[in-house]
């Protein structure tokens, strides 16, 4: 870990962009409602996973472990009746490198 207890948290172009994809999901869904649906609740779940991504500054290795690497690993956030996980690897001892976020009942990321 860096001298500070800290990491920098990085995202790729493909969890910016599944973060975005999950974004216009849930405004669309929100749409589809009738009287239009809440539009909050798409920017509360941005934020929300935004937020828990966050934590990895601090407590990366705490998160359970993908395949055989110990620097492998996912973060499960909650969000209403399910979630969202985010598979990330720790590069070094001061990096982490988002890799995909996907919502809890989509197929696998790996």
């Amino acid at each position: 870990m860096s001298a500070s207890g800290r990491f920098t948290v990085r995202l790729s172009t493909d969890a910016a962009d599944d973060i975005e994809r999950l974004y216009d999901f849930l405004i669309a869904r929100e749409l589809a409602r009738p009287g239009g649906g809440d539009f909050l609740w798409a920017e509360r779940a941005r934020e929300i996973v935004l937020d828990a991504l966050r934590a990895l500054e601090t407590t990366p290795f705490t998160c359970r472990k993908v395949g055989n690497s110990s620097f492998s690993r996912e973060l499960v956030i909650s969000h209403g009746a399910t979630g969202y996980v985010a598979l990330f690897e720790i590069l070094d001892s001061q990096t982490v490198l988002v890799t995909a976020v996907r919502h809890q009942r989509e197929d696998g990321y790996h």
